[in-house]
């Protein structure tokens, strides 16, 4: 990992690892897009950007035996979700790179982290490859005025939460990359609220 950005996330989430869990809105916002999400079909579930792995628990709980794969960039991060869901595969790589066959994944979740990935063109490309035919993607995304008001933090790293803060903003980010809006629900949590959608590749 070379790019500036990526190794200051590493750090900054590596450092947020032993807490991450204890915040009652990540772990209620997981099982909001767990039980969002269509799984009719659904044999393996890649997580993107997934922490603590807490979607991928709460799809778990939802419906056992799915086949899950979590990546990220956080190895303490990993080291939580590898405790806390042992059967899972855990894989540290980042989202714009992911060490998958073609094809492989019928359901990808990224939640809380489109705002963070530096390429999301490189990202999306990366997501189409490895979905399989008539795949999903389902996305958390923070709503416009719906994040703390609070001054934001200075960070090394860009974020960039406008182009994925509305159903029609998310929709004219993915569509050039051959994704469109299928279904689409705010969801509100600890003052905070959340745009889940479910993507479909196009074409």
């Amino acid at each position: 990992m070379t790019d500036a950005s990526l190794v200051a996330i590493r750090s900054e989430f590596n450092g947020r690892a032993a807490d991450y869990d204890d915040g009652i809105f990540h772990r209620d916002l997981a099982e909001a897009v767990a039980e969002f999400a269509d799984l009719t079909g659904v044999r393996t579930v890649l997580d993107v950007a997934t922490g603590t792995g807490l979607a991928l628990r709460a799809l778990e709980d939802r419906a056992p035996g799915l086949d899950l794969i979590g990546v990220d960039i956080s190895p303490a991060m990993l080291a939580v979700a590898r405790t806390a869901l042992p059967r899972a595969r855990w894989i540290e790589a980042e989202a714009a790179a992911l060490p998958l066959p073609d094809q492989a994944v019928d359901l990808i979740t990224c939640v809380t982290a489109l705002h963070l990935i530096p390429d999301t063109a490189r990202a999306t490309a990366e997501w189409r490859q490895v979905l399989r035919p008539g795949a999903t993607v389902v996305t958390a995304t923070f709503l416009r005025g719906g994040r703390h008001l609070a001054p934001p933090k200075q960070r090394p790293f860009a974020v960039d939460h406008d182009s994925f803060d509305t159903a029609g903003t998310l929709r004219a980010t993915f569509a050039p990359f051959g994704f469109a809006v299928a279904r689409h629900h705010e969801w509100r949590g600890n003052e905070m609220g959340m745009l889940i959608a479910e993507l479909r590749a196009e074409g």
